[in-house]
């Protein structure tokens, strides 16, 4: 799975350069690989980007600006929800990739995983130990409709 991050190499807009630095800086921290797209040199990059952004994701104006980002051909999101994503300790996620083992997300992952199983071993534990009562109530009934 390849990250792609749609930026603008000549932006004249400082929020647009931080936002991307921002971007960059984060994914290489956590060893993340990517691939930049500069959408202000390649017409194929900038068209692609624009067509591949959901409508209901899309600004007011129409026109998504950098970053975007995308896992492979699948939307993942803008500045805002990777933002979103950072501050919530949801990254992989929110790129749709798993977790590196030891991670904090991992561990969430695993405890969540844990608690989803210990659910399913008490659902199991009160199915087992009603089936138990159902056939204890019907061997007394038996036993009463012989006497």
């Amino acid at each position: 799975m390849v990250i792609k991050v749609f930026l603008a190499s000549s932006s004249g807009s400082t929020a647009i350069k931080k936002k991307q630095q921002d971007v960059v800086a984060f994914l290489e921290a956590l060893k993340v690989d990517y691939t930049p797209l500069d959408i202000a040199c390649n017409e194929e990059n900038r068209m692609w980007m624009r067509k591949n952004v959901p409508e209901d994701k899309k600004p007011s104006t129409g026109i998504p600006l950098p970053p975007q980002i995308f896992n492979e051909e699948s939307y993942c999101g803008d500045y805002d929800t990777f933002f979103d994503a950072k501050e919530d300790n949801t990254v992989y996620a929110f790129l749709g990739l798993p977790p590196p083992p030891g991670s904090k997300q991992a561990h969430v992952e695993d405890e969540e995983e844990q608690e989803e199983e210990d659910l399913h071993s008490e659902d199991e534990e009160e199915a087992e130990v009603q089936e138990e009562e159902e056939e204890d109530l019907e061997e007394t009934q038996e036993e009463e409709e012989a006497e």
